[in-house]
């Protein structure tokens, strides 16, 4: 099968050997993959987070993401955001049948252990023609959902945990600072949860057009007015909940600044650097400071029926389509925000 190939944090597309399902496994055709943000963060900030993991893992529990399948220096096929058709099924499978349309949280287990798939040398993502998943852990696209907006279930469920995570409720308001995909899946939800006025900031004039269609109530471009006087001239008395989905250094000493005292910070933006904050700008206002990754199950499957049945429109996002020879060009068309917001790899294009 075709496919692009990461190895030591570089793009090559390449042929590689169709992958075989073991007991409880389907082998997958790849109809629609997106690009998510961390890919393309990996490719330049991969080295780094990988050695951070390999040290907690040292001095804490265990990383909740396995990384003993990855070795950077070997192949490894990313992409996590996918909606498959089963091709054929594995021994000892009994909730799936060939021509199954799919959607699965990007992992997989064996006897061996829990592989993210995407980030594993032992089980390729959507990059590629073919990919192997659980029988267990796929679940059938409901509606006739159109695999193009399956795809965004997986993007989706990143806001809809963010959310969860911050308990926040209809009573309370939202600052949303970054309008990429994990910003745009943060408004997403809230919207879906009746929470507002959801005030949203970002340097590009497209994200903020996204965010206002997503459910934003006002958008900013922080360098002309900053996000806390947009919220202020709302004019709300529901307290403000701040939502940090940049993902780079300097951003989580910026949101707390915008909190007020007691308040609550939910960090989504997964940088990969080391960063700088003020830990007296939490203390003195004694700010309630929480972090988020990934999603529950619970929460994925709560993100494909939401899109199948029309809770939410996530088809603005889509703005581009390439097949597997395209991948490493998207990634390069992936850094300009006013020409993208989601490129889906369609390999059967």
């Amino acid at each position: 099968m075709r496919a692009t190939i990461m190895n030591n944090w570089k793009l090559r597309v390449d042929t590689v050997a169709d992958p075989v399902p073991n007991s409880g496994q389907v082998l997958t055709k790849v109809l629609a993959c997106g690009i998510c943000g961390s890919d393309l963060h990996m490719l330049k900030h991969g080295k780094e987070s990988l050695a951070l993991s390999e040290t907690l893992n040292n001095w804490a529990d265990p990383s909740p993401m396995p990384v003993t399948s990855f070795i950077a220096a070997k192949d490894t096929i990313m992409g996590h955001e996918f909606c498959c058709e089963v091709l054929e099924v594995g021994p000892d499978c009994a909730n799936l049948h060939a021509g199954d349309i799919v959607v699965s949280m990007p992992l997989a287990f064996d006897a061996s252990g829990l592989h993210p798939v995407g980030y594993s040398n032992l089980y390729n993502g959507g990059y590629a023609d073919m990919m192997i998943l659980n029988d267990m852990l796929a679940l059938k696209v409901p509606n006739g959902l159109s695999p193009r907006l399956a795809a965004l279930t997986e993007p989706l469920a990143v806001g809809v945990h963010a959310v969860a995570k911050s308990r926040i409720t209809q009573e309370n308001s939202a600052i949303v600072i970054g309008l990429g995909p994990v910003g745009l899946a943060v408004i997403a939800e809230l919207k879906m949860k009746g929470i507002g006025p959801i005030v949203g900031a970002d340097f590009s004039p497209r994200r903020r057009e996204l965010a206002l269609q997503l459910g934003a109530d006002v958008v900013v471009d922080p360098r002309e007015t900053p996000a806390i006087q947009a919220w202020r001239e709302t004019a709300t008395t529901r307290e403000r909940f701040i939502f940090e989905a940049v993902g780079v250094p300097t951003m989580i000493d910026e949101a707390m600044r915008m909190a007020p005292r007691s308040g609550h910070v939910l960090v989504v933006g997964a940088c990969m650097q080391a960063d700088q904050m003020h830990p007296m700008v939490a203390v003195t206002r004694e700010l309630n400071l929480q972090f988020a990754l990934g999603y529950e199950p619970d929460e994925f499957a709560y993100s494909l029926h939401a899109i199948a049945q029309g809770d939410v429109d996530l088809s603005p996002l889509l703005t581009g389509s390439v097949g597997i020879d395209g991948v490493p060009q998207a990634f390069i068309d992936l850094g300009n925000p006013e020409q993208h917001a989601k490129i889906l790899v369609e390999p059967q294009k």
